[in-house]
């Protein structure tokens, strides 16, 4: 017997209903072995790439929403630093320019003015001083405590506690055990 198209629209109304059951019970399954290798392997959001940017979008491979890469040219190609050198960059420095005449930072108004240009040589063939910086200034102070034990591990105090801290600290010894 000949099934009628409203038959079978509500068979496959049925089944999509039971495909979207099973499709939830699989991803609680997941969702939960996944909680458990982040809590086994202390896992942040910065180990799988979830950090969330200043606007609230997912961070991407160098060029994070509100964070600005490292090298770029001026005219909206960035590098994080990470990884092969993009063509772009290659070819600029095969060309002669400097690795430090794409670096951003504090400075990128001064550079982006003479970012077509290359820097002028003094008459030895050297950068003037101007054109070289110092080294650059950390967002915070170094860690003042540091925690080690005698296998060779060590944390600042910042961040998730390590694997090793955890563990000694479940077995009955004290932060301040660790304390240098």
């Amino acid at each position: 017997m000949a099934q009628s198209y409203l038959q079978v629209q509500k068979k496959i109304e049925q089944l999509q209903k039971q495909a979207e059951a099973l499709r939830d019970s699989e991803i609680k399954g997941v969702v939960d072995r996944i909680k458990i290798a982040i809590a086994h392997y202390g896992l942040t959001a910065a180990h799988l790439g979830l950090e969330l940017g200043r606007s609230g979008t997912r961070t991407r491979t160098g060029k994070a929403a509100g964070k600005s890469a490292p090298f770029g040219d001026g005219t909206g190609n960035v590098w994080s630093g990470r990884g092969p050198r993009p063509h772009w960059l290659r070819d600029a420095l095969q060309a002669g320019r400097s690795i430090e005449e794409f670096r951003l930072g504090a400075a990128v108004s001064a550079r982006s003015a003479t970012s077509t240009t290359s820097t002028p040589a003094s008459s030895d063939g050297t950068k003037p001083a101007s054109a070289t910086k110092g080294p650059r200034k950390l967002k915070r102070a170094p860690s003042k405590v540091n925690y080690s034990d005698d296998a060779g591990h060590s944390w600042t105090g910042r961040g998730p506690k390590p694997r090793w801290l955890k563990e000694a600290i479940e077995s009955g010894k004290s932060l301040a055990d660790f304390a240098k």
